[in-house]
């Protein structure tokens, strides 16, 4: 049984662990988390292709270190952020549920209000390390739209399983979806 897929992205080679889902579906774990070389490469090529733009937009968690390094490279100082819990310091504060394919129950997503305010008439870049089901984008596209910012573009490292098959996205790999014995399907 295969227990790990060879992914290449952005000049780079990374061994990802094969992790089952359920009985007959499996997944490429994809974690940018501690892997710098990784995240600057992937944050550089994504820049090569994103369009104009005012302000970017990610959800917690994994697309945090991936917008970071956006920003820095592109000189920008300010992006926003999507959270999944609702924070002391937020107002204003509005939400949207997500089912997510890597999450075992629903997930509610927050904008800050002054997060809302600050996207307000402009061009949205929505950024995420992986995008699969669409479910996580379709709640930032939400969140987005309802504090009156224009999505310019909604981009990811991956698109997993259909999602390659979006027109609607630009990504720079693609992710398998696996069997339980470890086969792509």
């Amino acid at each position: 049984m295969k227990e790990s897929y060879t992914l290449k992205v952005a000049g780079l080679e990374r061994e990802l662990p094969l992790c089952p889902l359920n009985d007959e579906l499996s997944i490429a774990a994809f974690v940018i988390f501690g892997d710098v070389e990784l995240t600057c490469a992937c944050a550089g090529e994504l820049l090569k292709i994103a369009p104009e733009h005012d302000v970017m937009i990610t959800s917690e968690s994994k697309g945090i270190p991936l917008i970071h390094e956006m920003a820095r490279q592109s000189g920008v100082n300010t992006y926003v952020l999507a959270r999944k819990m609702q924070k002391a310091y937020m107002s204003n504060i509005f939400s949207c549920e997500v089912n997510s394919i890597t999450t075992a129950k629903k997930q509610t997503l927050y904008l800050d209000g002054k997060d809302a305010e600050y996207m307000r008439g402009k061009r949205v870049l929505i950024v995420d390390d992986v995008i699969s089901t669409g479910e996580s984008l379709r709640a930032i596209e939400e969140l987005v739209e309802h504090a009156g910012g224009n999505i310019v573009g909604k981009m990811a490292i991956l698109a997993e399983g259909d999602a390659k098959d979006r027109d609607d996205i630009q990504y720079l790999a693609v992710l398998p979806l696996f069997h339980a014995d470890g086969t792509e399907i």
